[in-house]
Formats: structure tokens, sequence, C-alpha cells
């Protein structure tokens, strides 16, 4: 027996209850705090960018913040980690560099 698509949709929605949120519920979580990550094919982020040609097919993971404002593009989960660990180093206030 195959599930129906509606049966299949129900049971991402569930397991991914922030994908609903309207960006005033994103923000409210806990502002410019806040990032999710979603993959995108090079057609896509072409539209969105301009200038830079990109493998139409190529995966991609677009680094957004809660109010929908894109930050950050990366061709591998690594970079997007990479450059995510950087935003938090230099946000960590016990870190010597942090203004004081």
């Amino acid at each position: 027996m195959h599930d129906r698509p509606e049966d299949l949709e129900q049971a991402f929605n569930a397991a991914n209850p922030l994908r609903h949120l309207t960006p005033a519920q994103f923000m409210a979580l806990g502002g410019n705090a806040v990032v999710y990550i979603r993959p995108i094919l090079g057609a896509a982020l072409s539209e969105m960018m301009v200038g830079d040609e990109l493998e139409p097919e190529g995966e991609f993971h677009l680094v957004v913040s809660a109010d929908g404002s894109p930050l950050m593009v990366g061709d591998t989960e690594e970079a997007v980690a990479d450059w995510l660990s950087a935003q938090l180093r230099a946000c960590d206030t016990s870190n010597p560099a942090w203004p004081h």
C-alpha cells in the first residue's frame, strides 16, 4: 500500500513545524540569532544573484536569517558549518577579540 501525497505532506509538515511560521513568528524566536539553512539548486540561486554563473543543477546551501535575508551561500555543508562557526566565535563575548 502506498501513502497518498496528502499523507506524506502531513507527515513532513508535522516533522518540520518551523516550516510554516510567518516572518514575524520566526523573528520572535530569536531575531538575528536564528538562521535556517535550505538546499537550493543553482538555477534558483542564479535568479536571486546577479553576475555569477552557477551550474543550474548544482546543489547549494542557502543560509537565511530569521527575517528572510540571505546571509551566505555555500557549495558544501562543511562550508556552511565553517561560516556559522566563525559567526559564533565573532559573537562570543568571552573571546579576547570581543570589544568591551
